[in-house]
């Protein structure tokens, strides 16, 4: 019936052995080292991932220090603005005050000296007043 050849049978598995070294070397070991590798890398560039979030995380904390730090000077820098400016519009009101102040002696020395020439003026003619005074009271 079935008739079985030594020969054939060792020379199959001879054949199957080597072929399984083959591919063995040739296939599955590169297609492991390949996973591998790309494992690692995953593993690198998730860790390098890691690192740079960490890095975002302490750049984002200097520029918050930065932002209010510029903040503080800005509000520094308009006090100090502002009080210059307030210093400024004082000292221009006091000068405007005392120009003022001195426009008004003036104005009143005017004002003396012309009541004064005003009074001479009427006592002056105070006499003809009398006179003009008497010449109506006589008509009466």
């Amino acid at each position: 019936m079935l008739d079985i050849n030594e020969w054939l049978l060792l020379s199959t598995i001879i054949v199957f052995i080597t072929l399984i070294v083959v591919l063995n070397s040739w296939l599955v070991k590169p297609m492991f080292d390949f996973m591998q590798m790309r494992d690692s890398d995953l593993k690198r560039d998730l860790d390098q991932v890691g690192s740079n979030e960490d890095e975002i995380n302490e750049m984002y904390a200097k520029a918050k220090q930065i932002i209010n730090d510029a903040k503080l000077e800005a509000a520094a820098l308009r006090d100090k603005v502002i009080t210059e400016a307030k210093d400024l519009a004082n000292s221009k009101i006091e000068a405007k005050r005392s120009e003022l102040q001195s426009e008004m002696a003036k104005f009143k020395e005017g004002l003396v000296t012309q009541e004064e020439q005003l009074k001479n003026s009427l006592l002056a003619q105070v006499p003809l007043y009398k006179e003009a005074a008497i010449a109506k009271f006589t008509k009466i």
